[in-house]
């Protein structure tokens, strides 16, 4: 059995699945990575390139057969090469009886203090255990097979993080990444494909969604059932409730709420969730809509569409909104207005001045009118710009101030037949059309990224314009899904 590296984000990305390990183990068809992965890719491979090229005497060892590079490898050490780009370790171990081949390409490893330490690049500027565990396993594998390959401990591990700092990572002789090759290698021999709820946000990156999404629905999964999380799935399944309606079947709203599940370290009732939850699956048994009470929408003669596009963490430091999209809906209707971040310096404080210039010149026409915005992106955004770059007219916190998050609004009034309330799954149920063939977050950021790269101010400006359209679109769904809830109260 062999077992490498990247088992660990086979592992835990996009999301933590074990369903995914069986899967690819067994070579089932997936989904081709998409515009985001290939960013991603290739900003990872540009990371890489630019640390190279600090590493006096640094050489390759990336082409060729995976034999010879092993080799080459050993011989590298034996040198005393400075440092080693794309080595190749690999070593054998039992593991519960099983005798497994691993192996394992680091990207550097540096001559330091009489040996060698091992340094991986990664883009992500969070390199934690909460965040990032599958770096840290791979990382402390590495320093496993230099272990075993050279008969001496590797003097360090290290991440050189998207942030340009060298992360320090704890070495203990491998327990912690032998135990976790321990758990994917009982995943791949696996009988049969092992149950992994699927959950929207969960599947929706992973490559495998095409074929576990229809056998979840095809099976009427609890998991399903928007507010059954992921540990309560299992929870249920653990006692014979695999199903939506076995759920509605063997549970009332006290007996669900009176249910404990593991959570952390100990259990939690599902408690004031269960009706809630219920309700949903009942939706779901019946494919009907279930009216809780009238959607508690404030009266007003015109509304803004809010709409925010940002990057995460992972790809820009101050987690930049790069687009600020707002457009009045109503009695008085007013065209698409769109704050876009400039692309140098001082870009990200040009975009949240555009904002309060375009938000300021709503409030001038229009008064105290409500910001309306689908989950807590945009209000966490608004405080997070308004403590970086201030508000110093105050247009800022009257945004914030009128801000009015339909989802729950709409999640407390009605009860749809849908796995979630994602604002693309409830646009989708309304029939809402859009005029593009691609579109979505992961999408919208390849292309401002593609914007970033390019020298070509036509190009740049072509790509944008795709962006800016995505963004109206947006809004377009945000207030038809407002009207529909709306015509539900009336």
């Amino acid at each position: 059995m062999q077992l490498t590296a990247s088992d660990f984000y086979t592992y835990h990305r996009p999301s933590f699945c074990a369903l995914r390990v069986y899967k690819r183990h067994h070579g089932e068809e997936e989904t081709p990575p998409g515009p985001y992965d290939e960013v991603i890719r290739e900003l990872g491979e540009r990371h890489e390139a630019a640390h190279v090229a600090t590493l006096p005497g640094a050489i390759s060892l990336a082409d060729g057969p995976r034999a010879g590079r092993e080799q080459r490898t050993q011989d590298a050490v034996a040198n005393h090469t400075p440092a080693i780009y794309q080595a190749a370790l690999r070593a054998t171990v039992a593991l519960d009886g099983i005798e497994c081949e691993v192996v394992g390409d680091p990207d550097f490893l540096i001559a330091a203090e009489g040996g060698y330490l091992i340094r991986d690049a990664k883009i992500s500027r969070r390199i934690t255990e909460k965040d990032h565990p599958e770096m840290r396993r791979q990382v402390e594998l590495y320093g496993w097979l230099y272990e075993r390959t050279f008969g001496q401990r590797p003097r360090r591990l290290q991440v050189h993080a998207g942030t340009g700092d060298l992360v320090e990572l704890p070495y203990d002789g491998g327990v912690r990444a032998l135990a976790g090759l321990r758990e994917i290698l009982a995943w791949k021999r696996a009988p049969a494909a092992p149950y992994s709820p699927v959950g929207w946000t969960k599947c929706g990156a992973c490559p495998f969604q095409h074929h576990c999404w229809p056998q979840a629905e095809a099976r009427h999964d609890v998991a399903l059932v928007a507010g059954v999380d992921q540990g309560l799935a299992i929870a249920l399944r653990d006692i014979g409730v695999a199903t939506y309606d076995e759920l509605l079947t063997k549970f009332d709203e006290a007996a669900l709420a009176a249910f404990s599940r593991p959570w952390g370290k100990g259990t939690q009732r599902v408690g004031t969730k269960a009706g809630s939850i219920l309700r949903m699956a009942r939706a779901l048994a019946t494919q009907s809509e279930m009216l809780l009470g009238a959607p508690a929408i404030p009266p007003s003669q015109n509304y803004v569409m809010f709409d925010l596009e940002g990057l995460p963490p992972q790809l820009d430091e101050l987690e930049k909104v790069y687009l600020w999209g707002l457009r009045v809906y109503g009695e008085d209707p007013g065209e698409f207005r769109a704050a876009t971040a400039g692309f140098g310096q001082h870009g990200d404080r040009e975009g949240w001045e555009a904002f309060l210039k375009e938000a300021g010149a709503i409030f001038a026409r229009y008064g105290d009118i409500p910001f309306i915005h689908w989950h807590h992106y945009e209000r966490v955004r608004l405080d997070m710009y308004i403590e970086h770059h201030g508000d110093q007219n105050g247009v800022a916190a009257r945004v914030r101030g009128n801000l009015l998050d339909l989802l729950p609004i709409a999640q407390q009034s009605i009860a749809l037949p849908l796995p979630s309330y994602s604002l693309k799954v409830f646009e989708k149920y309304l029939g809402v059309t859009r005029t593009q063939d691609e579109y979505g977050g992961n999408w919208a950021m390849a292309k401002y990224i593609e914007a970033t790269e390019t020298g070509d101010d036509a190009q740049r400006k072509g790509v944008m314009d795709q962006i800016l359209l995505y963004n109206k679109e947006d809004l377009q769904a945000t207030w038809a899904v407002l009207r529909w809830l709306q015509a539900k109260g009336a």
